[in-house]
C-alpha cells in the first residue's frame, strides 16, 4: 500500500469570536464610535433606498444594509494613511473610511454632528445621485466612490476588478518604507474571480501589506455560495496561497475589530498579506428596496434569522448592559441621524411644484453641466510645461547609427537613473539579459529593487501597476510580452486603468506606461501576433505611441513617461533589429504628443502608416511620388490633423496602410474621420491596405498571405494613381 502523510498549510487559519468578557473590557469610546458609524451608515442607506424608490437615483442602488458590522469593525483600527477599496456594494466601506478620516477620535453619539461629518454624508449622497458636488462630480455614482485624502481609493463595479488595484496601493506603501496597509473588500462572488486569485498569489509572493477582506453574504445576486464553490468557507483560499486567514462573524462588529487588529499586527509587521472572511447578510436584494425573498431565492425565515442578529442592536445591547449608553439615548441618536439625513437630502431635492406632497425632484442647480461630460477623459498635457522637445531635423546632439532595440533599453536606463519613481515590471524582465528581446537589458543589474519579474498573471500585475499609478508616488512601466496578452488583462487595461481618470472626476492622473510588441510576420501565429492599435483607439483614456525609428523611440518614451495619462507603447519585432539614427549621449528630449512625421514628401497621394509598415511603404513610395506620413501617435487626441490636412490638400488622395487584419484595423475609424474632416479635398474615397480577415498563421506561406506587405501597397498605389 502507498504511504500517506498528512500535509498541512504553513499559514494558519483560525476563527475569531468576541466573548462577553471582550465586550466588557472594550473601550467605551470604541463601542460608542462603532454605534455612531453603524447608525449613520444605516440611516444613510435607508435614505438612498427611499430616493431610489422614488426614481431619484439614476442607476443601481446596491445597499449594504445588514453588512455594516464588517466595514465598521474593520475600518476603525485603520488610519487615514491606510487605503481601502471595494466593490459595487461599497457605500458602507466608503462611509466608514471617510467618517473615520474626518473624526479620527470617533463620533460621540452624545454630541452634535460636526460640519465635517455632515459634509461627508452630503458629498456621498450627491455622488450617488450623480450630482456636481459629489466626490467625482457625479460621474462615479453609487458604484465608484473615491476620496484619496481619506484613503478611500475607489469602489468598483467590476466584480473582483479592484483587487489588483489594491495590491498596487499596498506595494506603494511597502516601497515607500511605511507601515501603512491596504484593505480590499469584496464578496463571495469575487472570491472565485481569476483576478482575485491571481492577486492572492502575487501579494503572497511579494509579501505585500494587503488584507483581502471577504464579505461572505451568501449570495452573488441570487446564486448561493453553496452552489458556486465546493468550499463555502472562503477564508480557506488564504492558506492555499500561504496567506494566514481569519474567519469571523461579520454581524458582530467587535469580533471583526479584534480579528482586524490581529491581522494588522501581521500586516504592519512586514509578514505579507492576510485574509479575513466576515459572515454578513444583505437584508435587501442585489439592487433596490426589496428583500431577496421577494425574488424567490431566499426564504423569509432565513431573512428573519439574520435580522435577529443585527449589528446595531448587538452594539446597543452591550452599551446598555454596561451602562455606557442607555437604550433611550441610542434611540434618540438614531432619530437625530435620520433627521440629519432628511436635512441633507433637502439640500439636493425639492418638492415638485403642483404635485402631491412627497413628489420630489433633484434641484436643477445640483446637476453637473453637460459640458463636463467629456472633460477629463485624458489630461491637458500641462505636465509638459518646460519640457525640451526635439525632432531629428532640429536635434543638436550627436547622432549615430544604432539598433532600435538598443534605443529601447538605452532610454529606459537613462530614465531609471534620473527618476527613482520609475518601476519596471513584467514576465522575465529581470532575466535573460533584458527579457525575451533585450528591451530591459542592464536594468535589473542597475536597479534590482525596481525591476520586478512577475508571475504569469497578467490581470494581477497589470492591475497592480494601475494601483501604483493611481497612488501617484510611482510611475510603473508594464511589459506585456505580446500584444495578444493584453486581452488576458483586458479588464484592468480597459475597464480600470483606461477609465479611471474620467470615472473619478477627471482630476487625478494615471501615469502608467504599457509596453508590448507586435510580432506579425515572425511565425508566432494567431495568439502572438496582433496589432492592438485599432482596438485601443476606440477605448477611451489611453494614449498610443507607435515609434518607428531609434530617435523617435527615445523621444516618445520620454514623453510617455512624463505624461499623466496611461500610454501604450507599441513596438514591432521587425523593428528591433533595424538600424537608424539615434542619440549618442543626449537621451533627455521629448517628441510632442500629437506630432506626426513626414518621412517622404510627394505630390500624388498621401500615405498614412505606422510601425513596421512605414519602411515597407517607403520601399515603393518613389514609384508614384507618394507623401508618406508616419502617424507616430495613434489615439484620437494624438492624431496630427494639421500635418495630415496640409498633405491631403496638396495630394487630394489618401491611402491608409497597415499590416494587420481588416476586422480590428486602426484605419477603419481613421478613414471615417478623414472623410468627414477632409471630404472637400478628396478626389476619391479614402483607400486602405490591410491584411485579410484571418489572424496570421504559423505557416510562413499562410502568414504572408494573411498580412499586407510591399506588393499590396504597390498595387493599391498604382490603382489610385492610374486615373
Amino acid at each position: 500500500m502507498p504511504r500517506h502523510q498528512r500535509l498541512d498549510p504553513h499559514a494558519p487559519w483560525v476563527e475569531v469570536g468576541a466573548t462577553d468578557s471582550d465586550w466588557d473590557v472594550a473601550d467605551p469610546s470604541l463601542l460608542t464610535s462603532m454605534l455612531a458609524q453603524l447608525v449613520l451608515i444605516r440611516t444613510f442607506e435607508e435614505y438612498v433606498l427611499d430616493l431610489a424608490k422614488n426614481g431619484l437615483v439614476h442607476g443601481p442602488a446596491h445597499s449594504s444594509i445588514g453588512q455594516e458590522g464588517g466595514a465598521v469593525g474593520s475600518i476603525l483600527p485603520l488610519t487615514s494613511q491606510d487605503t481601502v477599496n471595494g466593490s459595487h456594494r461599497g457605500h458602507h466601506q466608503f462611509l466608514a473610511k471617510a467618517l473615520a478620516h474626518v473624526e479620527p477620535k470617533g463620533i460621540d453619539p452624545a454630541r452634535e454632528f460636526s460640519p465635517e461629518v455632515r459634509a461627508v454624508l452630503l458629498r456621498t449622497l450627491a455622488e450617488i445621485c450623480g450630482l456636481d458636488r459629489g466626490f467625482s462630480h457625479g460621474r462615479g455614482g453609487s458604484m465608484h466612490l473615491r476620496w484619496p485624502e481619506a484613503g478611500a481609493i475607489g469602489t468598483n463595479a467590476i466584480v473582483g476588478g479592484g483587487v489588483p488595484l489594491a495590491a498596487g496601493s499596498a506595494w506603494a506603501h511597502k516601497r515607500a518604507g511605511t507601515d501603512n496597509v491596504a484593505v480590499t473588500y469584496f464578496g463571495d462572488g469575487a472570491a472565485n474571480i481569476g483576478s482575485t486569485l491571481e492577486t492572492f498569489n502575487l501579494a503572497a509572493a511579494w509579501r505585500l501589506p494587503l488584507c483581502f477582506f471577504i464579505e461572505n453574504n451568501r449570495y452573488a445576486v441570487s446564486t448561493s455560495v453553496l452552489e458556486a464553490t465546493g468550499e463555502p468557507r472562503l477564508s480557506g483560499r488564504g492558506p492555499g496561497f500561504g496567506i494566514p486567514a481569519w474567519k469571523v462573524d461579520g454581524m458582530d462588529p467587535l469580533a471583526v475589530h479584534l480579528a482586524m487588529e490581529e491581522a494588522l499586527a501581521h500586516l504592519r509587521g512586514g509578514h505579507g498579506p492576510a485574509v479575513i472572511e466576515a459572515d454578513v447578510y444583505r437584508y435587501f436584494h442585489q439592487n433596490g428596496p426589496f428583500p431577496g425573498s421577494a425574488f424567490g431565492y431566499r426564504s423569509k425565515e432565513e431573512e428573519r434569522e439574520w435580522r435577529a442578529r443585527d449589528p446595531i442592536e448587538r452594539v446597543r445591547g452591550h452599551l446598555a448592559r454596561r451602562g455606557v449608553l442607555a437604550r433611550e439615548d441610542s434611540e434618540a441618536f438614531i432619530g437625530r441621524a435620520r433627521a440629519l439625513m432628511a436635512e441633507i437630502g433637502d439640500e439636493l431635492v425639492e418638492q415638485i411644484p403642483g404635485e402631491r406632497p412627497g413628489r420630489r425632484r433633484i434641484k436643477a442647480a445640483e446637476w453637473p453641466s453637460p459640458d463636463f461630460a467629456h472633460v477629463g477623459v485624458r489630461g491637458d498635457l500641462s505636465e509638459f510645461e518646460g519640457a525640451r522637445f526635439a525632432e531629428r531635423e532640429t536635434f543638436t546632439g550627436a547622432l549615430a547609427e544604432q539598433k532600435f532595440i538598443d534605443a529601447v533599453s538605452g532610454v529606459m536606463a537613462r530614465r531609471m537613473a534620473t527618476d527613482d519613481r520609475i518601476i519596471v515590471l513584467g514576465e522575465d524582465v529581470h532575466r535573460l539579459n533584458g527579457g525575451t528581446n533585450g528591451a530591459t537589458r542592464g536594468l535589473a543589474a542597475a536597479h534590482p529593487d525596481r525591476v520586478l519579474g512577475t508571475p504569469i498573471s497578467e490581470n494581477a500585475f497589470t492591475g497592480l501597476a494601475g494601483g501604483m499609478a493611481l497612488d501617484g508616488r510611482y510611475r510603473p512601466v508594464v511589459e506585456l510580452m505580446y500584444a495578444d496578452f493584453m486581452w488576458v488583462a483586458a479588464d484592468q487595461i480597459f475597464n480600470q486603468i483606461g477609465k479611471a481618470r474620467h470615472m473619478f472626476g477627471g482630476e487625478d492622473g494615471v501615469p502608467l506606461v504599457l509596453r508590448s510588441k507586435v510580432a506579425m510576420g515572425t511565425g508566432y501565429g494567431s495568439q502572438h501576433s496582433m496589432d492592438p492599435a485599432g482596438i485601443f483607439a476606440t477605448a477611451p483614456g489611453w494614449r498610443i505611441a507607435a515609434p518607428t525609428t531609434p530617435f523617435d523611440y527615445v523621444g516618445m518614451m520620454n514623453s510617455a513617461l512624463r505624461c499623466e495619462d496611461p500610454v501604450v507603447v507599441l513596438e514591432h519585432v521587425d523593428l528591433y533589429t533595424s538600424t537608424g539614427l539615434g542619440p549618442v549621449d543626449d537621451l533627455d528630449y521629448c517628441i510632442p504628443i500629437g506630432r506626426a512625421a513626414v518621412r517622404r514628401t510627394g505630390s500624388r497621394v498621401t500615405v498614412l502608416t505606422y510601425l513596421a509598415m512605414t519602411p515597407i511603404v517607403l520601399q515603393v513610395a518613389d514609384e508614384v511620388d507618394a507623401e508618406v506620413i508616419d502617424l507616430r501617435w495613434l489615439d484620437r487626441a494624438g492624431v496630427d490633423w494639421e500635418t495630415i490636412g496640409a498633405s491631403v490638400r496638396k495630394t487630394n488622395n489618401v491611402l491608409i496602410a497597415e499590416q494587420g487584419p481588416v476586422g480590428a484595423s486602426y484605419g477603419g475609424w481613421l478613414a471615417d474621420e478623414l472623410q468627414r474632416r477632409l471630404f472637400d479635398w478628396l478626389d476619391q474615397p479614402v483607400q486602405r491596405v490591410t491584411g485579410g480577415e484571418a489572424s496570421p498563421s504559423i505557416s510562413k506561406v499562410l502568414e504572408r498571405a494573411a498580412i499586407a506587405g510591399a506588393e499590396e501597397v504597390r498595387a493599391k498605389l498604382a490603382e489610385m494613381t492610374a486615373y
